[in-house]
């Protein structure tokens, strides 16, 4: 046989062309829809974290200052007084009893202070 068979060739092209009327109708349909407008007003940034540590001999830090019990108090009434509070980031030493990271808790929750959370070392 010294010439190409052209059947195959013509039969691909056609199933080719079958396809490309099916799909292109259907990528072009669009549905209009009325959106509604809106004023997006800036949103304000999150405020910095407030670090707590919890020493060892049981004094606390707040954000590297040491703080007494009281001042510790009052600190969480005035982090708890504002629109945005800021995260309070609870870190408690190892060795420090339970009983310190406790009143720290006891006193966040009767400021209201409203996100705690706690810092730990991941395992090696």
């Amino acid at each position: 046989m010294s010439e190409i068979n052209m059947i195959p060739l013509i039969d691909v092209m056609l199933v080719l062309l079958i396809v490309f009327m099916i799909t292109i109708p259907v990528m072009r349909h669009a549905v209009q829809v009325n959106l509604p407008q809106a004023s997006a007003e800036r949103l304000q940034p999150p405020p910095e974290a407030v670090r707590l540590l919890v020493q060892a001999d049981g004094s606390y830090r707040w954000n590297d200052q040491t703080l007494s019990d009281a001042e510790l108090e009052q600190r969480l009434e005035e982090i708890a007084a504002l629109d945005a509070q800021p995260p309070l980031h609870l870190l408690g030493d190892r060795d420090v009893r339970y009983e310190r990271v406790a009143r720290v808790l006891a006193a966040a929750q009767r400021a209201g202070v409203r996100g705690i959370g706690f810092v730990t070392e991941p395992t090696p």
